[in-house]
């Protein structure tokens, strides 16, 4: 089942988050009052795939008005290639599209061979004609790599 993202799921999206090999999670925007902001700006549009009771996959989604963002796109290994993050970027992007919001983006890591793959199967176009840039307005925000398998 895939329905919309509550702060109520963070303790089992971040438990998730926590089993994703190579997972980026950042210190402050990460934790449970960055997603509960996160959440309270976009409350439609994250989303969570459950079964039975258990949450096996997640995205948070949203947009400025202007262009719609996907993070942190995950499935548990042992649920992928079932369809579950297709049907849920389909959900995220419904959400999207009732907000009028036109034009989706998301950054994938280049060293995340099995996402790239994933977007690349489900329709997505890699962007070759601009460089991503970003500025760090807090340095405490820290990154941190899963390492777990």
């Amino acid at each position: 089942m895939i329905r919309t993202m509550e702060i109520g799921d963070y303790d089992n999206v971040y438990a998730l988050w926590m089993t994703i090999q190579g997972f980026g999670i950042r210190s402050i925007d990460d934790s449970r009052e960055g997603v509960a902001r996160f959440l309270r700006r976009n409350p439609t549009t994250s989303v969570v795939a459950e079964e039975d009771g258990e949450i096996v996959g997640s995205i948070l989604c949203g947009h400025d008005g202007r262009r719609g963002c996907l993070y942190h796109v995950c499935v548990r290994e042992d649920f992928r290639r079932r369809g579950i993050g297709k049907a849920m970027v389909v959900h995220a992007m419904e959400a999207l599209r009732k907000e009028q919001i036109s034009k989706v983006s998301l950054i994938a890591f280049t060293k995340n061979d099995i996402g790239n793959a994933f977007w690349n199967t489900i329709g997505w176009t890699e962007r070759l004609d601009l460089n991503y840039y970003d500025f760090v307005l807090n340095k405490e925000n820290i990154t941190a790599f899963n390492e777990a398998s």
